[in-house]
C-alpha cells in the first residue's frame, strides 16, 4: 500500500494520499490546499485517483478539493451531517482563510460502518461526531485518520458550530478506544500517534 502525508494549505492540515499498488487506484484524505502538489504525487506514481474522503467540512481540510475535483474524475464523500458546511463558504470558513473559496456539493455520503474498496485495500468509516456533527474516522488496515476528532495528546476544538465536548469525548471513548493499541492516529493536523499511547497519556480521554 501506498501511503503519503503532506502537510497542505495556508493551515498546514494534514492530508492523505492513499493508493492501492496493483490496481493503482488511490484516494486522497482531507485536501486543505496545494492541489497542485497532490497532483504531482498521484501523477509521479501513476495512480488514478477514485475517492476523495473529507473527514468533516471545515475550509483548512477543504482548501483544494476544487481544484483537485476539476482535474480528476473522483468522487467526493463527506458525512451528510457536514454537507451545510461543504455548500457554505462563511459556514466552513474559507471565505476568511486566505486561501481558495470553497462553496461545493456532492451526492456521495459516508454513513458510520460503511465500507468502501480501494482495489484490495478496505476503508472502514467511523462516525464520529463532537468537532462537527459529520465529523468521521477512516479505519484502514492497522491505521486510523481521525481528522479533528483525535490529536496526539490532543482532541479537536468543540467551540464551533456543530461542536460538542461531551460528544467528541463519547466518540473517542466508545468508537476508537476499542481499537488494537499498535494502531496508528494518523490526525488532521500534528504528529502521529498510537491508540495504546493515547490511552494512557492523554489527559482528555485517559
Amino acid at each position: 500500500m501506498f501511503l503519503e502525508r503532506m502537510a497542505v494549505g495556508v493551515y498546514g492540515a494534514n492530508c492523505y494520499i492513499i493508493g492501492d499498488e496493483n490496481t493503482n487506484e488511490a484516494m486522497v484524505i482531507d485536501p486543505g490546499g496545494d492541489a497542485g502538489e497532490i497532483l504531482k504525487v498521484l501523477r509521479n506514481n501513476e495512480m488514478q485517483l477514485k475517492y476523495i474522503l473529507l473527514t468533516h467540512g471545515h475550509g483548512d481540510h477543504i482548501g483544494g478539493l476544487q481544484e483537485l475535483k476539476d482535474e480528476t474524475d473522483a468522487l467526493i464523500y463527506i458525512h451528510k451531517n457536514d454537507l451545510y458546511l461543504l455548500e457554505d463558504k462563511d459556514k466552513n470558513f474559507s471565505s476568511r482563510m486566505g486561501g481558495p473559496v470553497i462553496e461545493m456539493t456532492t451526492e456521495h455520503f459516508l454513513e458510520d460502518g460503511d465500507v468502501l474498496q480501494l482495489g484490495d485495500i478496505e476503508l472502514k468509516i467511523i462516525h464520529t461526531p463532537g468537532h462537527s456533527q459529520g465529523g468521521i474516522c477512516i479505519h484502514v488496515e492497522n491505521m486510523l485518520f481521525t481528522g479533528d476528532t483525535l490529536f496526539a495528546n490532543s482532541i479537536g476544538r468543540t467551540d464551533l458550530d456543530g461542536g460538542d465536548y461531551q460528544q467528541i469525548i463519547q466518540s473517542i471513548k466508545e468508537k476508537l478506544m476499542g481499537l488494537r493499541d499498535d494502531t496508528t492516529v494518523f490526525p488532521g493536523h500534528g504528529p502521529a500517534s498510537k491508540i495504546g499511547i493515547e490511552k494512557t497519556t492523554n489527559p482528555y480521554i485517559k
